[in-house]
């Protein structure tokens, strides 16, 4: 199983339990910008302690999943796994938190479909923004490399003003502003 086929394997059956839902990190910055090889796959997930048993049930089989993780992700860091078992690629699921630029990326989710498959996705905008705090967290050029791939590509489209006042909320204003000028550019160019 390639990373393609596991996608379309996780949307089915995340649609399936019909849990709110997008895709993000780099699958994310892939679908809008440069893509590039990635080896999991990273979902944002509002998951009542409800729908725990539709999630275990879902990805019971072809994945290892802990139910007792998966209920620990309720509380902070809100995350947990599954490791498919046929590939041994890896799905990490973030739980929606009450931060507001959290609950914003779940509002502005947008529906789209993924190799046949309908799907939800972060929009550009936010991925870009949630790349720029993920390198502030863990410096990393691939980060910056995604983002600045989802500017190269998306470039008018995207909504600066929007961008602006989360990176200066989010107190990454320069790497955006550095994002925006072409001072950083896509890893693969």
């Amino acid at each position: 199983m390639n990373e393609r086929e596991l996608l379309v394997d996780c949307l089915r059956r995340l649609n399936r339990t019909g849990v709110v839902y997008y895709l993000t990190g780099s699958m994310a910055s892939n679908y809008w910008g440069i893509p590039r090889s990635t080896h999991d796959l990273d979902f944002v997930l509002q998951l009542p302690v409800t729908a725990v048993p539709r999630i275990i049930e879902a990805f019971r089989g072809d994945f290892y999943i802990d139910e007792a993780a998966v209920r620990a992700g309720q509380a902070p860091p809100y995350q947990f796994n599954a490791v498919d078992t046929r590939s041994a690629l890896k799905v990490d699921f973030w739980l929606v938190r009450p931060e507001p630029f959290d609950q914003e990326m779940l509002r502005r989710r947008l529906a789209v479909t993924l190799f046949s498959e309908p799907s939800w996705v972060a929009s550009a905008e936010d991925v870009i923004v949630h790349k720029l705090i993920w390198n502030r967290l863990s410096p990393s050029d691939r980060q910056l490399g995604d983002a600045a791939g989802v500017v190269a590509v998306q470039a008018d489209a995207l909504d600066k003003k929007y961008l602006r006042q989360w990176a200066q909320d989010l107190a990454v204003s320069g790497e955006l502003e550095r994002l925006l000028s072409g001072e950083i550019k896509p890893k693969n160019t």
